[in-house]
């Protein structure tokens, strides 16, 4: 199941679980330990050089994510990606980030705008092949802006919650539209240091509503891989942005 590559050595002077918890967490998001893949307690811990113990520990944490599920007679297994769940957490990173941006509207903190556009070079650096890279500046960008408003905690609530959102992106890496998105920062960043609070908010709310784009077709081309007991996609359910578009 684990590819030697994949692991990452664990530093004895912190406290194990909370490392061990990120990496697994980090490993499941990015899909290489994929939807239905068994794992076992014996085999992390001989991968990682650790007792039994501190990886219990982090199972639970992960079940407790919505990342493992324990199924009767097969032991810990890699939990599907619950399309609900991926709504959810779009909305409410959306509701947050929003406020983020207004707030920063009205007084953007010294430096912040060449730092973001500091940013937005260095995502226009990225290689098409590397697109991996881009998802972390692109994670680098959202939490510089939660920071500068203040709201360093809200990203971290934010961060817990959208596991099932960035395994998604991770499986959409093919269709990334990375200048596109590259484009919606730039001009969310041109708003907020315009001061322009309509636009700064409608940029924001779209940027983060173009994961809906991709994700019906990510569904049908990865069924396995997705928890939909319903069957049919329920329709997003968006806050109004330009005249009551959805969209």
């Amino acid at each position: 199941m684990t590819a030697q590559n994949d692991i990452v050595a664990l530093d004895p002077v912190r406290s194990i679980v909370p490392q061990l918890s990120h990496l697994l967490r980090d490993r499941i998001i990015r899909n290489q330990l994929r939807p239905g893949d068994r794992i076992s307690e014996t085999e992390i811990a001989r991968d990682y050089g650790v007792s039994r113990q501190p990886v219990r520990e982090a199972f639970i944490k992960l079940q407790e994510q919505g990342l493992l599920v324990v199924m009767p007679q097969r032991g810990t297994v890699i939990s599907k990606i619950v399309y609900q769940a991926v709504l959810d957490a779009r909305f409410l990173r959306e509701a947050i980030e929003a406020d983020i941006v207004l707030i920063l509207v009205s007084a953007p903190p010294a430096g912040l705008i060449a730092a973001l556009q500091g940013q937005i070079a260095a995502q226009r650096a990225v290689r098409p092949e590397d697109r991996e890279d881009f998802i972390h500046l692109d994670e680098t960008f959202h939490r510089t802006l939660a920071e500068a408003a203040g709201k360093a905690g809200a990203w971290k609530q934010i961060d817990g919650l959208k596991s099932q959102m960035d395994r998604v992106r991770f499986l959409s890496l093919e269709r990334f539209p990375v200048a596109k998105l590259i484009d919606q920062h730039e001009g969310i960043v041109t708003a907020i240091a315009a001061g322009d609070v309509a636009q700064a908010e409608l940029g924001i709310r779209r940027h983060l509503r173009e994961v809906l784009r991709d994700l019906p077709g990510i569904i049908a081309t990865l069924p396995q891989f997705f928890d939909n007991p319903n069957g049919a996609l329920a329709p997003p359910i968006n806050t109004p942005i330009q005249g009551g578009n959805n969209g």
